[in-house]
This record gives structure tokens, sequence and C-alpha cells, in this order.
């Protein structure tokens, strides 16, 4: 199973917030793009991961949550439990 972890970094002296995405050993850092929701902001680090590592990966039905930390996981919804 494959989990995308996106985390928020905060501002620094030299670099502005952004958003770091990882997964597998693969790992992407983008700016924060003020202009988008939070949740989409993060997803669209998920987006930035898969296109600078050429993953093989459909991001198109994706589920996501997040825990205490705001950091964010983003899974495959290929794997359903059964009632």
């Amino acid at each position: 199973m494959v989990i995308i972890k996106t985390k928020y970094l905060s501002a620094t002296n030299t670099k502005g917030s952004r958003i770091k995405a990882s997964a597998n050993g693969f790992t992407v850092t983008i700016g924060y793009d003020y202009a988008l929701s939070y949740e989409a902001v993060h997803y669209k680090a998920v987006q930035a991961l898969v296109a600078k590592h050429s993953l093989d990966w459909d991001i198109s039905n994706m589920g996501y949550g997040s825990d205490e930390n705001g950091d964010y996981f983003f899974t495959f919804n290929h794997s359903v439990m059964g009632a």
C-alpha cells in the first residue's frame, strides 16, 4: 500500500512556507500556494511528487485525512473493507 504524507514547513529567514510530500523514499518540496485551500495545496504537493519522479500512480481518486499535527495522508481507493 502506498501512503503519501504531506507536511507543512514553516517559513524561515531564507525560505517561504512550503509543503513537503513523501512516499516510498521519494520526496518533493513545493512553495505554499496561498491561492489554494489548505487541502488543495497539500494535493498540489502530491501532484508535484508524482510528476517529479515520473511515478505511474493514478492519483485522480485518492482518499485523504489529517492528523493532530496537521500532516495529511493520501491513499489510493483500491482496498475496501467489507461489512
